[in-house]
């Protein structure tokens, strides 16, 4: 059995239980409840970057990510 702890949000997310969720960003680990909110902040972004490029998208998600750590909440 292993627990992580989500980098944002500070909750600890038990993989062995069924539904738990832990994605990975940036080399950050984010629990699914930070994911969404996660991707709510970058859409307005990306709606509005214009050409795409997936160096800025990568970026911005470190960047958002960086932000909510410091927060201490996502």
């Amino acid at each position: 059995m292993q627990t992580i702890t989500c980098d944002t949000c500070k909750k600890k997310v038990d993989d062995s239980k069924t539904g738990n969720a832990l994605f990975y960003y940036a080399n950050h680990s984010v629990c699914e409840v930070c994911k969404d909110n996660l991707e709510l902040q970058i859409k307005t972004a990306i709606r509005e970057k214009e050409p795409f490029s997936y160096e800025w998208y990568e970026k911005c998600v470190d960047d958002t990510i960086t932000k909510s750590i410091q927060k201490g909440k996502n």
